[in-house]
């Protein structure tokens, strides 16, 4: 077993699964549980600094072996440590197909559960490889853990050969990114750093443009009374829903878009006589375009509740995160290394928009110009989920690439 494979093993069996709507970070004390770990295992590997904070937030330090004269940009490696709670987290069960031959793959757990080339075209290019699923009946875990295994391995290969020339180094391991709040307790300034990678994308592509993000609330509120007294005094927020489901256009939605493409999407209702509510977001990688579908937003609950008077209509509305290439965009070095370091482990550069968002969209527009190395995971956020080994021996690559290139240009100076 490679050590990137023994150690993407290890962590995914050990549920981290974050939680919506929590206030605190992280939103899951479990967290802790492969944080500790990670702490633990940089001190092993020299990081001294290697700590855990009362947000789960996992930082360690591996100092620069160029002369002290010679100075290269503070590197960051950022993973997260939580999986999405979509699906199940729990008793992951990983499985190793060896020497896959194509095809359909059947998951142990759940003869129903198939991974098929039909559905990923990336299966077509990891003929040969060793692929890990789950069992089929939990999450696998590989977003992000294949990001923590891969910068774990990196960090041991630097730490055991002293002649491999490196900059400062800093890692940085964040919670509760699947639930939006990867970064929110994150100290940008203080690691002193110029450049972030996070290692997060899917299959073998290189992130360096991410959605505009904006989310909200839409609540009804009426009244409730026994049905036998009703005539003339009921509200039902529940006949007022329709309309807000309307604001919401089937062909402008996540199921019927893509590449550039952005979206409204409801994602969550509850509903009662006296209340409901619809949480949704909204998504384009043009910030002009998102804020036009704020607007809409914003002017369609005006017609709900000038249509229901009797009710109360109301809207919660901000903007989330923002398309990074904006940022990266202004420091071309940073995405111009990312590529260099690609194609030196013989990998065309691929780069595709990222229809989500990263920790590093955040970090870049909190100073810290960051782009999305990949990870070779595919169908994340799904018990079909399941990651290429061979993948992520390249990403770990990638990774000694991009510290080697940034040693290279600083000691030929």
């Amino acid at each position: 077993m490679t050590e990137v494979l023994d150690r993407f093993i290890r962590y995914v069996k050990i549920n981290t699964a974050s939680k919506e709507d929590v206030e605190e970070i992280p939103s899951t004390k479990r967290q802790f549980d492969l944080a500790n770990i990670l702490v633990e295992e940089l001190k092993q590997l020299g990081l001294k600094d290697a700590n855990v904070d009362e947000h789960c937030i996992v930082t360690a330090t591996l100092p620069s072996n160029l002369p002290p004269n010679v100075k290269t940009p503070v590197l960051v490696f950022n993973a997260h440590l939580d999986t999405s709670p979509e699906e199940p987290g729990e008793n992951v069960k990983p499985n190793v197909v060896r020497n896959y031959r194509g095809g359909e793959i059947r998951l142990p757990g759940d003869a129903n559960t198939i991974i098929s080339p039909e559905d990923r075209p990336i299966l077509k290019e990891y003929v040969g490889h060793d692929i890990v699923t789950s069992d089929g009946t939990t999450l696998l875990g590989a977003d992000d853990k294949a990001g923590i295994a891969i910068i774990m391995t990196a960090v041991s290969a630097l730490s055991r050969d002293p002649s491999r020339k490196h900059g400062i180094i800093k890692i940085v391991i964040t919670p509760d990114e699947e639930v939006g709040k990867g970064t929110e307790a994150l100290n940008i300034a203080a690691l002193k750093s110029d450049y972030g990678f996070t290692v997060d994308n899917d299959e073998l592509y290189l992130g360096v443009e991410t959605f505009n993000a904006a989310g909200g609330t839409i609540t009804i509120r009426g009244f409730n009374i026994h049905p036998g007294e009703a005539y003339g005094k009921m509200v039902n927020s529940i006949r007022v829903l329709p309309d807000a489901i309307n604001l919401f256009p089937q062909t402008i939605s996540p199921e019927t878009t893509k590449e550039h493409q952005g979206y409204y999407h409801p994602l969550h209702i509850e509903a009662s006589v006296n209340e409901a509510r619809l949480v949704f977001i909204l998504r384009d990688f043009d910030y002009g375009e998102l804020k036009k579908k704020m607007a809409t937003i914003q002017e369609g609950v005006k017609r709900i509740q000038q249509k229901h008077p009797k009710a109360q209509v109301t809207l919660k509305l901000e903007e989330g995160y923002r398309n990074m290439k904006e940022v990266l965009d202004r420091v071309p070095e940073v995405v111009k290394t990312a590529e260099e370091a690609i194609r030196r482990v013989g990998l065309k550069v691929r780069i595709k928009p990222i229809r989500g968002g990263t920790d590093g969209a955040t970090m870049s527009f909190k100073g810290l110009p960051t782009p999305n190395l990949f990870c070779g995971y595919v169908n994340e956020h799904s018990k079909k989920e399941f990651v290429s080994v061979q993948a992520m021996e390249k990403a770990t690559e990638t990774v000694l690439n991009i510290v080697d290139i940034f040693a290279e240009k600083k000691q030929k100076r």
